[in-house]
């Protein structure tokens, strides 16, 4: 019977896969619904789900709207830029 040797740094393609947040902040200029309507298109939000991040957006300065590796994130990330809300990959 032989045993398989793990070297440490062997799991790195995990630690390479952590999860990072795309962040929307609050701001004066968007109105409630607009920013609704972009969690609805951009993040696969139901409508709901869309009009409960927008309020904590608001009330709280900001809300983590998607989770997943940048590479997935920076899609949504560049269109709701295009959008002009204000998001960040954390």
């Amino acid at each position: 019977m032989t045993r398989e040797k793990i070297k440490p740094g062997d799991d790195t393609k995990e630690l390479s896969q952590d999860p990072n947040d795309l962040v929307l902040f609050n701001d004066d200029v968007n109105t409630f619904e607009y920013v609704i309507e972009t969690l609805i298109d951009v993040c696969g939000h139901d409508p709901y789900q869309a009009e409960q991040c927008a309020m904590i957006a608001h009330y709280k300065g900001k809300c983590t709207v998607k989770s997943g590796s940048v590479i997935e994130l920076k899609p949504p990330y560049d269109e709701m830029l295009n959008r002009k809300l204000s998001v960040s990959i954390l």
